[in-house]
């Protein structure tokens, strides 16, 4: 993999630049659909590759492991080829969803073990399996195995967790180093910041997942219900610390008033289910603000949904209320598609504005925007 920074921004910390893996090349900053189970929900992979132009998109390794499974998956050549996907995939680890699990984990310095949310049965996550599930998945890039603290959360057990998050990463690098690829493309590992909200444990954390000397970076922990304000304050911290010629990745993040923040800050890769989720229930971002399609005030609005997608022009806001509230899938897809074309238009626009130089003040106008309900 090769990153290549393009173009800074002088106003902020924002950059723009390529991202070159053997399944195509990525421009970054980059917004990566969410595909938890081999599938964007709703969204066909012709839909992602011609209408969105989504260049990554995002598979969940508890998810794919539990079903369809990885021998599944291996039998098949792998998630490129089982999805007819051949554009690249990042995998989370699974760690997240372990987490979200609660009564059903269980912690150890081994790793985590936990009941299948589908059947009940018994597995065991550890760095070293974790690694070898994305391999049989064939990920492009490979997500370390991690503790994500819930918010809030003491100090001591932050700084607890954060010391078992680098030790199980110190086990997935060496296990990682020691394999390779299962198929016919490279693969690389992302180790995962943690720290929770405290400024001196993201440094230490930083710094450490730096020594790791991998080819990209992520950020975890965050956007788990603790203020804006906090998040962006850790990622400051952060991104000042981590590798600037390596990609830095932001997990599950997030709105887009909380992607320009962040590209600000020098983060390159984002993911959500946001755009589809929240598509699905009937609200639509756009470039004016956020549509609720539910309520009554859109009931004989025959205007184009927004101006800056093609499902947003092909169809009015009457249209797609009367949709939702039928329980038509059809709405369901046309707002999924609507809000995946408008992440993928403001990424388009952010880069635009880092090579212009113009970024930074572009982002403030479009935020008080973003932020409107309409």
């Amino acid at each position: 993999m090769k990153f290549i920074i393009s173009h800074s921004d002088s106003g902020s910390s924002a950059r723009a630049g390529r991202l070159i893996t053997d399944h195509g090349e990525i421009q970054t900053p980059v917004f990566m659909p969410v595909g938890t189970v081999g599938s964007v929900k709703g969204i066909s992979q012709n839909e992602l590759e011609k209408e969105i132009d989504a260049e990554i998109i995002l598979g969940n390794s508890y998810h794919l492991y539990l079903r369809p499974g990885t021998g599944i998956l291996e039998k098949a050549g792998g998630l490129h080829k089982f999805m007819a996907w051949d554009r690249p995939i990042l995998t989370d680890s699974g760690g997240y969803q372990v987490f979200s699990l609660a009564a059903n984990r269980k912690l150890t310095e081994e790793g985590y073990a936990f009941r299948s949310h589908i059947d009940g049965s018994k597995h065991l996550f550890t760095p070293e399996s974790v690694v070898d599930i994305q391999r049989a998945i064939g990920s492009d890039i490979i997500m370390a195995l991690d503790e994500c603290t819930p918010y809030p959360c003491e100090y001591d057990y932050a700084n607890k967790s954060m010391g078992l998050t680098h030790r199980w990463l110190e086990r997935g690098v060496k296990h990682f180093n020691a394999g390779s690829p299962k198929y016919s493309h490279s693969q690389s590992f992302f180790p995962i910041v943690q720290g929770s909200i405290y400024t001196s444990l993201r440094r230490q954390s930083a710094e450490f997942i730096s020594s790791m000397q991998q080819e990209g970076n992520a950020i975890g922990g965050l956007s788990v219900g603790e203020p804006e304000e906090v998040m962006y304050e850790m990622c400051e911290t952060v991104t000042a610390i981590l590798p600037k010629d390596k990609p830095r990745y932001l997990m599950g993040v997030g709105t887009p008033v909380n992607i320009l923040e962040n590209i600000a800050l020098g983060i390159d890769m984002f993911d959500c289910v946001m755009p589809t989720r929240n598509g699905r229930n009937g609200m639509l971002f756009t470039a004016e603000g956020i549509i609720n399609i539910r309520n009554e005030k859109w009931k004989d609005d025959f205007s184009p949904i927004d101006n800056f997608t093609d499902a947003g022009k092909q169809y009015s806001k009457a249209y797609l209320r009367h949709l939702i509230y039928a329980k038509e899938m059809l709405g369901a897809r046309i707002a999924s598609l609507h809000n995946l074309e408008f992440y993928k238009w403001l990424m388009t626009e952010a880069r635009k504005k880092i090579k212009d130089n113009s970024f930074a003040g572009w982002k403030n106008q479009m935020l008080p925007k973003l932020k409107t309900r309409l």
